[in-house]
């Protein structure tokens, strides 16, 4: 069964947004979507009004839609709470030691995967491999609530990973070896040490001077 039209204009332009491929600040019309999935301009004026409500767009009567950029701001918030609860889902793996090789086996998993697209040069899917790997960091704490609230900063994180990274291709190596470094960490049990390098990870990546 194939999506609804709406669906499919929603799935796109989102996409667009959180690739970068549309940065902060781009006026797109409805014309613009509707031309390249060859549907009328009810359904993608639907979609708009999704991502509107998502704070990615911002509708402008008779000229289609801006994207938003990211709030000033924002990604201090992100980053915050990402430490904080990465760190706590590490602490609770750790007490339970019989779940560790399980959870480094699946975060190995993941990384190969970043691994792949750094390799490639795809920021679009390194981004998205990037918020996979952490995820899969805050799964492993077992805690459904945290969990729940982590995955709604994901196409944050995304929107923040390519921004970040964007201007500086030669990082993606670099974050694939700090990610194996922070499995390492996780493989020897040290929840202390993995706060510090976590920390680090995230100043190298998003706090640093541009």
């Amino acid at each position: 069964m194939s999506q609804p039209a709406a669906e499919r204009a929603y799935v796109l332009t989102k996409e667009l947004v959180l690739s970068g491929e549309l940065p902060g600040g781009h006026l797109l019309s409805e014309g613009d979507i509707a031309e390249r999935l060859g549907v009328s301009r009810t359904p993608v004026r639907e979609a708009f009004l999704r991502l509107q409500a998502e704070d990615l767009l911002t509708l402008i009567p008779k000229r289609g839609a801006v994207v938003v950029p990211v709030p000033p701001g924002e990604a201090e918030d992100v980053l915050d709470a990402r430490e904080a609860i990465e760190s706590a889902a590490v602490r609770r793996l750790l007490r339970r030691p019989d779940l560790v090789p399980a959870a480094v086996e699946r975060l190995r998993a993941a990384l190969e995967v970043q691994r792949g697209h750094a390799e490639r040069g795809d920021l679009a899917a390194f981004a998205e491999a990037d918020e996979a790997f952490h995820r899969t960091l805050v799964e492993a704490g077992r805690n459904a609530l945290t969990l729940r609230f982590y995955a709604t900063l994901a196409d944050r994180q995304r929107r923040m990973s390519v921004h970040a990274l964007g201007p500086v291709p030669a990082r993606l190596p670099e974050i694939v070896a700090e990610h194996a470094a922070l499995i390492d960490v996780v493989e020897s049990g040290d929840a202390a040490a993995f706060a510090v390098a976590l920390h680090g990870h995230l100043d190298r990546t998003h706090r640093r001077p541009l």
